[in-house]
């Protein structure tokens, strides 16, 4: 099933869901073999180590630094990766409020990471589209 490209549908459509748990992203050293107990939601290479999301439980059972938390915010619309401008939308929203968004865009959604305190405000905003 191919996802929704027309941006003014995928505004209108969104459904933005907010997720319980608090996450971090934290850089570690090593190969992500080492990491797939710690259950990352996300994995990504950088020049300077490996960029995890995890849960910030994890985080300090594994006494990992980190700068902030984050909740996570799931547009459960179907968004095909091909769709322009949803990410630039959704953004500037929140920035025009003073919160950052910090995204991920999967196969089927796109998942937005706030500060853990701009949370329930990042998620009415989404919703009055």
């Amino acid at each position: 099933m191919a996802g929704i490209t027309d941006l003014q549908q995928l505004l209108r459509s969104m459904q933005p869901h907010l997720a319980e748990e608090e996450f971090v992203f934290c850089s570690v050293t090593g190969s992500a073999e080492d990491y797939f107990s710690w259950k990352p939601l996300a994995i990504f290479y950088e020049q300077e180590g490996i960029s995890l999301v995890v849960t910030k439980q994890t985080a300090e059972e594994n006494y990992v630094e980190f700068d902030n938390t984050y909740k996570q915010i799931t547009l459960t619309v179907h968004s095909s990766l091909d769709a322009v401008g949803l990410t630039a939308a959704v953004s500037t929203k929140l920035a025009d409020h003073g919160i950052s968004a910090n995204v991920i865009a999967a196969f089927y959604h796109d998942h937005i990471f706030v500060q853990s305190r701009h949370a329930n405000k990042a998620l009415k905003l989404l919703e009055s589209w």
